[in-house]
């Protein structure tokens, strides 16, 4: 099957995750055009803009993105590219699968949850002013269309893979209006999925309870920014962000993205590790019907990181960017 897809190298380690991802799938035989394009500080360099019109259009075009990660400044310099990208597309569903892979070390087992997050609105709205000198007002915006979006996705996703539990992660206890319209839109939603178990948690208590019992959580739906931050303390609990995937999806577009950053400590130094990256791109594989060039891939890079010969430095190897690659390869081959 031939696939005519939009890809963002980004910057940083990006271009040397992307392209360990693009010997991979010629390796397994994919056939697929990649439509190039640039954004983040390349783009910005060349254009004067982080977030090209010609990138979006690509991508509305060709429906389906790989996306390596791109740089986005600390408080200052342009907004930052994930939030437009989703903002532009209305991509509202971030979905971060976080599993134990064989072959790497964490501190638990038996980890098997989804990360269902809003990805459109929360105070990543970015509706934020300054008052007088010293003080800054930041605007949480919550809605009953965006809350009964994301859940119907999270259920829908639950029942697709054969999960049996949605849990909502909130802090209406304190929020009573913002976080109190999220819940009750969750909860009006759960009852249409009477064959889907349901719970509720707050926050801080969520927190607590995944770094102690992590094998207990099945899907999990949250608000834009509680679910940013509960999906880096989830890839915590299996291994790190080098070892996890994730994809923004709406309607009529998705862009599968590894959910670390840039590095550009370790740019252009060959040591990146592309499993997060590879991993996303399973994901878009599954997304556009290639399953079991998929289910191929994924088992070659158990058998990899199984044996643990061949691991990056993040693993707690020595292997380059490019012996770690040619590794998966060879495991393809056989």
């Amino acid at each position: 099957m031939a696939h005519t897809l939009t890809l963002i190298p980004g910057d940083g380690i990006g271009p040397e995750v992307t392209e360990a991802v693009l010997r991979i799938f010629k390796t397994a035989v994919l056939d697929i055009e990649w439509d190039r394009q640039e954004a983040g500080v390349t783009a910005f360099t060349r254009f004067n803009q982080s977030l090209p019109v010609a990138l979006l259009d690509s991508i509305r075009k060709n429906r389906v993105a790989l996306k390596g990660p791109v740089t986005t400044p600390i408080a200052e310099g342009f907004t930052s590219v994930n939030v437009g990208l989703r903002k532009a597309l209305d991509l509202y569903a971030n979905l971060r699968p976080v599993q134990n892979l064989e072959g790497v070390e964490s501190r638990f087992q038996g980890v098997d949850l989804v990360i269902v997050r809003e990805n459109t609105e929360d105070l990543y709205s970015g509706l934020e002013h300054e008052v007088v000198p010293g003080v800054v007002e930041s605007l949480k915006i919550i809605t009953e269309k965006a809350s009964t979006r994301i859940a119907h996705f999270a259920f829908e996703h639950a029942r697709k893979h054969g999960r049996k539990r949605v849990t909502a992660v909130h802090k209406a206890n304190i929020l009573k209006l913002g976080d109190g319209l999220f819940l009750r839109s969750i909860r009006d939603v759960a009852r249409e999925y009477t064959d889907i178990g349901y719970d509720e948690k707050i926050i801080d208590a969520a927190c607590m309870s995944l770094v102690m019992h992590p094998e207990k959580f099945d899907v999990l739906v949250l608000p834009n920014l509680y679910g940013d931050i509960v999906s880096d303390l989830t890839a915590g609990l299996v291994g790190g962000l080098g070892v996890v995937p994730g994809a923004n999806i709406g309607e009529g577009c998705a862009v599968f993205e590894a959910v670390h950053g840039s590095a550009p400590d370790i740019a252009d130094k060959n040591l990146a590790n592309p499993t997060a990256l590879l991993l996303s791109g399973l994901m878009m594989l599954d997304h556009i019907g290639e399953q079991a060039k998929s289910a191929h891939i994924r088992a070659a890079l158990g058998r990899v990181l199984s044996k643990g010969e061949v691991r990056t430095r993040d693993l707690g190897g020595q292997a380059s960017t490019t012996e770690f690659t040619d590794a998966v390869c060879r495991a393809i081959e056989q």
